[in-house]
């Protein structure tokens, strides 16, 4: 058995950094107060969050004051769809606009909605996992209170037009919401250039802790809140605030994005030798386009086989992948995200996504493209399916 281990799963989470490790001790062992609280030690709490929002909001392009700590990114695209879908619904507005494969953190929050009587019109992204601003353009109404657009797909990898579609939104005088759970850390973001209303994100995507995010809600827009209590975060989310978890996500925000040039340039050849490997496999296929996604993410789709068992064979030799969402993975349901780009059931059962850290190395990108190589032969040596592809039997859906 190969001794090389590979973590190619940073999409799902990624591993805590060290920065934000000393960080977060450092809180617990000085900063033990409430920060809501009047003493000394309060105040010492309060002036750590204070420190963090502030580094995070610089980070965003944002104001301090624009910042609702919450506990991820679920919460964050939660807040946000409901409290600007009543907002709207108080003017009479009650239509949302959103795409096909967003995360199921903005879908199932959209169907909730149309039950309690909001139209919601779904964008198809095509197969390039792409929406254009004049899709959206096209589809806002006079009683559209929101379109809701995410930054970068947390399956296939593809970044949007977020500034263009922004301004189209800003243009119509119709909110914008964008889920950017994927995106912060990875890619460069200043909500105020990019014409985005409200920006959805989650520390363990870029070396946090997990069970923290934030919303970045533009000055102005009242949210109501979702969780009932106390007074934090200046009343629109209740509860004492993470405040270790909250300085470690600014720890870890801010060495991102010190590095996010550097890393963005070592990733990009790395991953697009990836994608030159794995598409030298027989009737395989990238999901998304080629270019514009993020700078580690890499998904396949194979005909012939089952992701599953890809997935299984592939832990055996030392690599953690994963076929798609990780809130999702204890499915057999085939992805929502590839079955909106075009793929079939057949097909989008045979995926795999693999997200690259930062540190990942040209030798293991080989290692990557040999063991996926190899496995996609065994399984489709011992696959009836397969053997009825060669035959003829049925026709090949993938070129």
């Amino acid at each position: 058995m190969n001794s090389m281990r590979i973590y190619a799963d940073n999409a799902a989470t990624t591993a805590i950094s060290p920065a934000a490790i000393d960080a977060m001790l450092t809180c617990m062992r000085e900063s033990d107060g409430n920060p809501s609280s009047l003493h000394s030690a309060g105040q010492k709490a309060a002036e750590a969050l204070a420190d963090a929002r502030g580094r995070i909001a610089a980070r965003l392009g944002c104001e301090p004051a624009e910042l609702i700590f919450t506990s991820g990114g679920s919460e964050a695209d939660n807040q946000a769809l409901r409290g600007i879908a009543h907002l709207g619904a108080a003017k009479g507005k009650k239509h949302i606009i959103s795409t096909a494969f967003e995360h199921h953190a903005v879908l199932h929050t959209l169907r909730k909605l149309e039950k309690e009587g909001f139209t919601v019109t779904l964008l198809d992204v095509h197969e390039n996992g792409i929406v254009t601003p004049e899709e959206v353009r096209a589809a806002i109404r006079p009683d559209t209170c929101l379109v809701s657009v995410m930054y970068a797909n947390n399956e296939i990898g593809t970044i949007q037009p977020i500034a263009e579609i922004g301004r189209v939104c800003r243009e119509a005088g119709v909110l914008f919401h964008t889920d950017a759970v994927q995106a912060v850390g990875h890619l460069p973001i200043d909500v105020k250039a990019q014409n985005i209303d409200l920006l959805s994100l989650s520390a363990h995507k870029f070396h946090g802790p997990k069970g923290t995010g934030a919303l970045y809600v533009r000055k102005g827009i009242y949210l109501e809140p979702l969780i009932e209590g106390g007074a934090q975060e200046r009343g629109r989310r209740a509860g004492t605030e993470n405040l270790p978890a909250i300085v470690g996500m600014a720890a870890a925000l801010d060495e991102a994005c010190d590095h996010l040039d550097e890393y963005t340039a070592r990733l990009i050849p790395l991953r697009d030798r990836l994608i030159a490997g794995l598409s030298r496999i027989p009737h395989a296929v990238l999901n998304g386009d080629a270019k514009q996604r993020l700078p580690g993410n890499v998904s396949f789709c194979f005909e012939g086989i089952e992701g599953e068992s890809l997935l299984l064979l592939l832990d055996d030799k030392g690599i953690c992948a994963s076929s798609g969402s990780a809130c999702t993975s204890g499915s057999l349901d085939p992805s929502h995200v590839l079955l909106a780009i075009g793929r079939v059931h057949d097909v989008a059962h045979g995926s795999l996504r693999l997200s690259l850290g930062a540190d990942v190395t040209e030798e293991e990108i080989d290692y990557l493209i040999q063991a996926v190589t190899e496995t996609v032969a065994y399984l489709r040596s011992i696959s009836p399916v397969w053997r009825d592809l060669q035959r003829g039997v049925r026709d090949y859906i993938i070129a």
